[in-house]
């Protein structure tokens, strides 16, 4: 790999490790834990959550359910679970969020699920299609198009824009607790 591919990849792991960092600091600030469920980031989540010193505090793990089997095999989610439901959905992303939490046993669970591309997936979501979903105390949900076909780039689109949705549960946690 020559030098400036390295340059690029370096670069794109950066700009998860800023939103990482927050969600981060919240989660071990309240002593809480994070378990991820990812299908079309591909791990990148994961990734810069692990990048960061002390990532034995919050996290507990996750997986890459990148199909109908790893999503059966990894978080029992079958037939009778699926039903109604489509992948690529925000329904779907909710029930991927909510298991690989309660699976694990973590305060939360971060989820995603989308097309990266270069063509979209075989529900009609074009390239850049990801829902996402925050599931703990708070919940939030969240569909993103970014309206590219770059493969990488949505990868790192999506896992960003997971990272700042939890990021804002985690708050919307803060100002519930605050209006008690």
């Amino acid at each position: 790999m020559d030098a400036r591919r390295r340059r690029v990849q370096h670069r794109g792991m950066e700009q998860l490790i800023a939103p990482a960092a927050r969600v981060a600091a919240l989660l071990r600030a309240r002593r809480q834990t994070l378990a991820v469920a990812e299908s079309s980031a591909g791990g990148l989540i994961s990734a810069a959550l692990l990048a960061l010193p002390g990532a034995s505090d919050y996290f507990i793990g996750g997986g890459i359910l990148y199909t109908a089997g790893a999503r059966a095999a990894l978080l029992g989610i079958g037939p009778d679970q699926m039903a109604g439901l489509r992948a690529a959905s925000e329904p779907y992303a909710s029930l991927l969020a909510r298991t690989v939490r309660t699976r694990l046993g973590a305060t939360w669970g971060l989820a995603e699920t989308g097309a990266t591309g270069p063509t979209g997936n075989r529900y009609g979501d074009p390239a850049g299609h990801a829902c996402l979903a925050a599931c703990g105390p708070a919940k939030r949900v969240r569909t993103l198009r970014t309206g590219s076909a770059d493969r990488p780039a949505n990868m790192r689109a999506f896992a960003a824009a997971a990272l700042e949705l939890l990021h804002a549960a985690l708050m919307a946690e803060n100002q519930s607790d605050a209006q008690f």
